[in-house]
Parts: structure tokens; C-alpha cells; sequence
């Protein structure tokens, strides 16, 4: 009897659980769900209205100096970058509120007046600082409100990507490569599916594409997106060093930060001007869309890697994995041919591999792939990430990302002097 009673109390305490975090992150859901689309819709809105009224592109100085001003009274210690959240997450503190209209506004002001940048980034602060705030709202201890704040990532990226596996896989996944926290998922997922549910409602479209061009599963095949998934490991590394470059640049010769924006507000004008074309403003969706039909000027992905160091860097506003996908889609429509792979099918190998280069996310990536494109090629995608994970080191667009283990055997890594180092295995042992 006693033993009956033992597993009738453990029964109960794991519904009560499973209850409490249902309800919790439905409630996060229907929090990010409406707050995501309504970011999704004005980032639209922002892109479709500065393709119309081109003479927005020469506010962009002024809009530098605007946000670096609310920064720097509003929110000196965050800064409004991805960053903010991991930290949070990892040691369980709660984003200030202050933070979702920071970053709501500075993006949508980065986009309209042409910065290049990227959404994912204010998506995961946007839910990450609401949700957090409402766990504390309901006294929640600080492992549930680090809960909460996950949901809310997942919520709010799943509302504006329309992909809520990625969204889901990403959070738990992306803070600390190499641990997830499964208890994360059920509530995380489920904050996810409502949100990108609520998103669709509103009007929010999410992210897919119709692969125009497959590839037969065969030796020839699987050698050529080894070589294309190398290619893409090689860039991802090239892509962080140069958006952790850039800014130290900048401070380095323009130690204002009102100086910084203008100048790299300028910069960007001047660039634009000089290529004639606003292909690399803003998100660049179109771009994205062409080069899945095996449309993409060859240097496009280096001049969109350009524009978006400059922007991020001097102090604008956004993410960047809307940039990664332009970057990984265009470099992968104009190297696949030369290794005898479509076009359509590099690009869409492209735009996921290089985001899992440059997130270290690897699960999520191929989630990506499968929600995205809808399953089709789904192993090649695999194959791309699981190089592109490898190859691609220990460098991320992320300081606050850490890695708990190795990528090169079953082993720990360690942070030493400034990068990720591999233990020497005799210490294991």
C-alpha cells in the first residue's frame, strides 16, 4: 500500500506540474502571440513604406541619434542586443520592461530609414522581457521566471518566423550549446504554437518557401553538399568576425557614440548611392525569395554582410538572422552550380546552414529546414548543418552563447583567454 501511495503522490505532484507550466505558458503565448505580430506587421509596414518614399534613407542619421539617445538614458546597461537575453536566461535575472519598447521602436526605426538588420534579435528580447516581467508579476522563484522568459523567446520568435519547432528547439538549445533543458520544452512549445497561431490571425504570414529543384540522395550528392556545407562553415566564421569586428572599429576611431550612429548612418547612404540599388537595405526578403528560384548576383551575400556590420555596428537596431538567411541563401544560389548542385536547392542549403554556423544550433537549424521548406530534402539539410555545426569552431554572433562541449570529440571545452579552447583529455580522466 505504502508503495501504491508513493507513485499516487508522484502522480499527482507530475500533473500539478505539467498543469501549472500548461497554464503559465499559455498565458505567455497569448502575451507574445499579439505582440509579436504587431512587431512583424509594423517591421512590413516599416519596409513596404521605405521601398515607396525612398527619401527615408537619408533620416537614417537621425534615427541613429534618436535610439542611441533613448539608450542611453532609458537603458545604459542593456544595450538592446541578444546578448541581453542570454545572460538573463542564464543567470535567471529578469529583463526590465523597459526593454520591449526600447527595442520594438529602435528596430522598426532601423528598418524604415534603411539599416540593415534583422528581427530575431528584438523578437527574443520583446518575449524574453514581458514574460519575464509577468513571472515576477505573479511571484514566480527565479528558476520559473527563467522559464517564463524562455517561453516568451519562443513565443514571440514563433509569432514573427511562423515556425514554432525552430522557435521551440532554438531556445533551449541556443544559451548553452551542447545542454538543453528538456524541461523547457513542453512549456516552450507550447508558447510557441499559440503564439505563431495567434500571429496567423492577426495577419502575420510566416516564413516558407517551395523548393523549385531537388537532388537525388546519392554519393555524388551527399560529397557535394560536404564541400557546400564547408564552404558554409568557412563564412559563418567570417560573418561573426566581422559583426565583432566592426563595432570595436568604430569605438575605436569614433569614440562618441552620437558620432558613431551618424557616421554609420552615412555610411550607409554613401554606399547605397553608389551601388544604385536598395537590394541591401533593410531585411532584403525579396532578395531572399529570388535567390530560391536560383536568382542572386554573385557578390550579393558580401555586400549584405557589409551593410549589416556597418549598421549593427555603429549602434542601430534589429538581429541578425534575417541577414544570415540573405547572406546563406545568395552564397549558396551562386556557389551551388559550380558544384553541380540547383541553384534553388543551394540557396535553401545556404540560408540553413549558415544560420546554424553562426548560431551553433544545430537541431534547431534542421527544424528550420523542415518547417521552412516543408520537409523536402530534409536529409541534405541535415548533412549541411551537421558540417556547418562542425567546422564552423567555437566562434558565434553570440559573446553570451557558451559551449559546454566539445565539437570535436566527447569531451569539455573551456573559456581561456578570451575564446573556447578544447580540455586536454588526459585532464578528464
Amino acid at each position: 500500500m505504502q508503495t501504491l501511495h508513493n507513485a499516487l503522490r508522484s502522480t499527482l505532484r507530475y500533473l500539478r506540474v505539467c498543469a501549472k507550466w500548461l497554464v503559465l505558458a499559455a498565458l505567455v503565448g497569448c502575451l507574445t502571440g499579439p505582440l509579436g505580430a504587431a512587431f512583424g506587421l509594423a517591421l512590413s509596414w516599416a519596409n513596404a513604406t521605405r521601398d515607396v518614399q525612398g527619401w527615408l534613407l537619408y533620416l537614417l542619421p537621425v534615427g541613429g541619434l534618436v535610439i542611441v539617445f533613448l539608450y542611453r538614458h532609458f537603458d545604459p546597461q542593456g544595450g538592446g542586443s541578444t546578448n541581453q537575453v542570454f545572460a538573463a536566461v542564464r543567470e535567471r535575472k529578469v529583463l526590465t520592461l523597459r526593454t520591449a519598447p526600447l527595442i520594438f521602436f529602435s528596430t522598426v526605426t532601423t528598418h524604415l530609414l534603411g539599416g540593415s538588420s534583422g528581427r530575431e534579435g528584438a523578437a527574443l528580447l520583446l518575449g524574453g522581457s514581458v514574460s519575464g516581467q509577468f513571472g515576477r508579476l505573479l511571484r514566480l522563484n527565479r528558476h520559473d521566471c527563467r522559464l517564463m522568459t524562455m517561453c516568451g523567446m519562443a513565443g514571440a520568435f514563433s509569432a514573427i518566423f511562423g515556425t514554432p519547432l525552430a522557435a521551440t528547439v532554438f531556445t533551449i538549445e541556443v544559451v548553452n550549446v551542447g545542454s538543453m533543458q528538456y524541461a523547457a520544452l513542453l512549456p516552450c512549445l507550447v508558447s510557441a504554437l499559440l503564439g505563431v497561431w495567434i500571429s496567423g490571425q492577426l495577419g502575420v504570414a510566416p516564413t516558407a518557401f517551395t523548393l523549385g529543384a531537388t537532388a537525388e540522395l546519392n554519393p555524388i550528392t551527399l560529397a557535394q553538399v560536404l564541400v557546400l556545407g564547408i564552404l558554409l562553415a568557412g563564412l559563418s566564421i567570417v560573418f561573426c568576425e566581422l559583426l565583432h569586428i566592426t563595432p570595436k572599429l568604430y569605438t575605436k576611431f569614433l569614440p562618441n557614440p552620437y558620432l558613431r550612429v551618424a557616421v554609420g548612418g552615412l555610411l550607409i547612404i554613401a554606399l547605397t548611392k553608389l551601388l544604385g540599388t536598395t537590394d541591401y537595405n533593410g531585411a532584403g526578403s525579396a532578395v531572399i525569395a529570388a535567390a530560391m528560384v536560383g536568382q542572386a548576383l554573385p557578390w550579393a551575400f558580401a555586400l549584405k554582410m557589409l551593410f549589416t556590420a556597418l549598421t549593427l555596428g555603429a549602434g542601430y537596431k534589429g538581429g541578425e538572422i534575417v541577414p544570415i538567411f540573405f547572406t546563406g541563401a545568395t552564397f549558396g544560389c551562386a556557389v551551388a552550380p559550380l558544384l553541380g548542385l540547383p541553384a534553388p536547392l543551394g540557396a535553401a542549403l545556404g540560408m540553413v546552414a549558415l544560420f546554424c554556423g553562426c548560431t551553433n544550433s544545430p537541431l534547431a537549424s534542421i527544424c528550420l529546414g523542415l518547417e521552412v521548406f516543408g520537409g523536402q530534402c530534409l536529409p541534405l539539410f541535415a548533412l549541411v548543418c551537421a558540417v556547418s555545426y562542425m567546422l564552423s569552431s567555437y566562434f558565434s554572433l553570440y559573446h553570451e552563447q557558451h559551449f559546454l562541449h566539445s565539437k570535436l570529440r566527447i569531451g569539455s571545452v573551456r573559456f581561456q583567454e578570451g575564446h573556447w579552447a578544447e580540455t586536454d583529455p588526459e585532464e578528464e580522466n
